[in-house]
C-alpha cells in the first residue's frame, strides 16, 4: 500500500516531478510535468534531461548534475531557483525548480529529482513592473 501512496502523491502533484538517473535518462514523468514541458511521459521517459535543458545551459547543467551526483548533494538543496526551460513545441518558458539527490536505503546514488512549476506568467509580470519602475525613477530623476 506505502508504494501505492507514492506513486499517487507523484503522479497526482501539482508541480511537475521528474526524476533522473545517474546516467542523466528520465526515468519518472508526471502528469504536471506532461502540462508544463509538453512531453508526454512516453516520449520523455527513458530521453535525456537535454529534452527541456536550453542548448545554452547544457554544458553547465551536466557540470552542476555530475558534481551533485559525485557529491550525494546538491548545493541548491532547499532552494527553488527560476531558470529558463523548453516545451516540445519549442517555446522557451521560466519555471521555478528544487531538487534533490535521490538515495536508497544503504546511501548509493540513484538519481536526481527536479520539481518544477511553470512561472513565466509572473516572471513576465515582473519584468514589466521592474521596466516600468526604471522609467518612473529615470522621470523622477530628469526632473
Amino acid at each position: 500500500m506505502e508504494d501505492q501512496v507514492v506513486r499517487a502523491l507523484l503522479d497526482q502533484s501539482p508541480d511537475a516531478v521528474i526524476l533522473a538517473g545517474t546516467d542523466g535518462l528520465v526515468s519518472f514523468w508526471n502528469a504536471a510535468a506532461e502540462r508544463v514541458f509538453g512531453f508526454s511521459a512516453e516520449k520523455a521517459i527513458g530521453e535525456s534531461l537535454d529534452l527541456i535543458i536550453p542548448e545554452q545551459f547544457r554544458e553547465a547543467h551536466w557540470k552542476g548534475f555530475d558534481h551533485a551526483l559525485g557529491e550525494g548533494d546538491t548545493k541548491y538543496r532547499g532552494q527553488a531557483l527560476a531558470t529558463r526551460a523548453v516545451r516540445a513545441d519549442g517555446e522557451t518558458i521560466y519555471v521555478e525548480l528544487s531538487f534533490a539527490i535521490v538515495k536508497d536505503g544503504e546511501g548509493t546514488v540513484l538519481g536526481a529529482l527536479a520539481t518544477a512549476r511553470d512561472i513565466t506568467e509572473r516572471f513576465n509580470r515582473e519584468r514589466e513592473m521592474r521596466r516600468k519602475l526604471r522609467e518612473l525613477e529615470q522621470q523622477k530623476a530628469a526632473g
